[in-house]
């Protein structure tokens, strides 16, 4: 229903969300106003900024980075602290990374341009909203294709595949070619066993 002459018709009652309930930020709001301006500065800019030094910056905030980790530019990382990318890893231009839980990026993996992994979601079913968060893991070897949206509580399997403009609600498969909305697995990733 649609409420024209603000009788209050509707279920939803976003007046009624509580930011705080259900989010832990982990980190005091002074210490995220900083991380913010360092964003802006360095990983939100067109200008190609050495992946060095964005890794240097995410660490000093907490996050766990390995090493030969490349960060393109335009990237949005909401909480560092909450964030573990490994070895020789890539995170492509426009990546999103919206990580209000734990978001684990295994080693040698590809998140491909505009990519959206999302931790953070809300309850639907509750007229107020309610955060209902949870936490990603890519593991080692995944390919994320561009446009790929991940969605909370989804575990991306070894070596597993993403095609580009897929929609992951659901955990995928080890060694596994994943398509489609929303993603199913298609085919393996691998012709054989022997690598």
């Amino acid at each position: 229903m649609i409420d024209i002459d603000g009788a209050g018709m509707t279920r939803v009652r976003n007046d009624l969300f509580d930011a705080k309930k259900g989010l832990d930020r982990g980190r005091p709001k002074l210490v995220e106003a900083v991380w913010y301006l360092l964003k802006v500065a360095f990983f939100l800019s067109a200008l190609p900024w050495p992946s060095s030094l964005k890794c240097r910056i995410l660490r000093w905030f907490g996050a766990s980075i390995g090493q030969g980790v490349v960060i393109k530019p335009r990237v949005n990382i909401h909480l560092p602290w909450k964030l573990s990318i490994g070895d020789y890893s890539w995170v492509g231009e426009e990546a999103c990374i919206i990580n209000f839980e734990p978001l684990v990026i295994g080693k040698h993996c590809c998140v491909s341009q505009r990519a959206f992994l999302c931790c953070g979601n809300h309850d639907y079913r509750s007229p107020d909203m309610a955060y209902r968060n949870a936490p990603i893991v890519v593991e080692d070897g995944v390919w994320i294709g561009a446009q790929v949206f991940v969605g909370p509580g989804v575990t991306i399997g070894e070596d597993a595949v993403v095609t580009a403009a897929s929609a992951v609600f659901s955990d995928m498969n080890a060694g596994m070619v994943c398509a489609g909305v929303p993603c199913v697995a298609t085919k393996p990733r691998w012709r054989d066993d022997s690598l």
